[in-house]
This record gives structure tokens, C-alpha cells and sequence, in this order.
């Protein structure tokens, strides 16, 4: 599989190495210094582009991508409140768009029992509330793990869940979901340990996305509910 990285920070370099470890090639590094150098017959010599940058680029990245014809694997967050537009432009050039707050395996079944967890439980007093931590170089807060967290949560439980963000040192990402009743409390809890889980699940959305159309997520890819 040939991958252009869109976006070369901590996480593009992390994915540059697994990527080459498993024999993919890395065609193009794109950061904020060659950018605006790169040309659409450039980025049409990948197979997948896989973008980690900001959330005030991913947009105007993304809809670089899609013009070229070429599928964009997003792990960028704070920018779904403009999926809709995207997703009607990613109908419109016929091409794929796969994003996810978290690539990681672990952390979407971590979704999918916090889902569980919270049916189970429906109707029997409790109340939800999500903790997260980061390290200090995260821009956006709360996570956009915590958010779709509170949105897995919500859709089940029907009611607004408070989320209570930290930013730390060298802190790849823990979520902690706690559901309090005057009986007891539960707590349902993930901690990633490097940034490797991240970067893993962007390359098997990559080659899964490659031969698709339309919009995709990790429900998606792992057939979770």
C-alpha cells in the first residue's frame, strides 16, 4: 500500500514507522513547511491518505484529498460539526472519507461495552459522567474519545453527560466513565500506554478503506453496534 501522511507531528511519525515495519510505503510527507509545494498529481501517487494535523486544517485537507480522487483517512478531531458538508462532498466527488475520534481497537470496544454498560443499567437511577486526561500538547478539550464517549452514552441514557478534561505530561489518553446511583458507582476505564494502538488502527482503516466508497468509522471496520 502506498500512503502520502497528511500532517507530520508525533502521530505521522509514529504511523511513517509501522507503516515502512510492515512494508507499506510512505510516498509523500506533507507537514505545514511543503503544503502548499504539494501538487494533486503528487498526492494522486498513493494509494490512501492518512491525515493527523489540526482541527483548524483538517477540513481544507480533507477536501484537498477528496478533489484528487484519493481516499483520506481523518484521525484529526474537533472538526464533525462539519461532517454533514463533508459528507455530501465526499457523495458529490464519488470518493471516501474514513474518520474516527480514536483509531484504537481497544478504546471502540471500549465504546461498544460503554454502550452495553449503559442499557443495562437505563432506568435504574444512575447518572454518567466521563473524566479524560491527556498530554499537554493535545489541542482540543474535552478529547474527541470523550466526546463520542458522551454521545455513545447519551443516545442510551437520554440525558447531557459532564465532561471533566485534564491535560498532563506524557499522557498518551485515559477515559473514565463512571455511573452514579445513590446504591453504588461503576466505573468502566481506558488507558492507552503509547500512541502505537492509534497509529495501528489508522493503517488497518487505510487498507480497508482503499477499494471503498462513501463514509466510513470504526463501527464500521470492526462490525461493532
Amino acid at each position: 500500500m502506498k500512503i502520502a501522511l497528511l500532517g507530520y507531528g508525533k502521530m505521522g511519525r509514529y504511523i511513517d514507522r509501522l507503516a515502512t515495519e510492515d512494508g507499506d510505503e510512505v510516498v509523500l510527507r506533507i507537514d505545514a513547511d511543503n503544503r502548499d509545494t504539494v501538487t494533486v498529481a503528487q498526492l494522486q501517487t498513493a494509494d490512501v491518505v492518512i491525515e493527523f494535523s489540526r482541527p483548524d486544517a483538517a477540513v481544507a485537507n480533507i477536501e484537498w484529498v477528496l478533489s484528487a480522487g484519493v481516499p483520506v483517512v481523518v484521525g484529526t478531531t474537533g472538526w464533525l460539526e462539519q461532517l454533514p458538508q463533508l459528507t455530501e462532498r465526499v457523495t458529490a466527488a464519488n470518493g471516501a472519507l474514513f474518520w474516527a475520534s480514536n483509531f484504537s481497537i481497544g478504546v471502540n470496544i471500549y465504546f461498544s461495552a460503554a454502550r452495553q454498560l449503559a442499557a443495562a443499567l437505563r432506568g435504574q437511577g444512575y447518572t454518567a459522567t466521563i473524566e479524560e486526561t491527556h498530554h499537554t500538547e493535545k489541542v482540543d478539550a474535552p478529547s474527541g474519545t470523550a466526546l463520542t464517549l458522551a454521545e455513545v452514552v447519551e443516545e442510551v441514557l437520554g440525558h447531557r453527560i459532564p465532561i471533566t478534561s485534564h491535560r498532563e505530561p506524557d499522557v498518551p489518553g485515559t477515559h473514565v466513565l463512571r455511573l452514579r446511583s445513590p446504591i453504588d458507582t461503576l466505573e468502566l476505564a481506558h488507558t492507552a500506554h503509547s500512541r502505537e494502538g492509534f497509529a495501528r488502527g489508522a493503517l488497518a482503516a487505510a487498507r480497508w478503506l482503499r477499494e471503498r466508497k462513501g463514509v466510513y468509522t470504526m463501527r464500521d471496520l470492526l462490525g461493532t453496534d
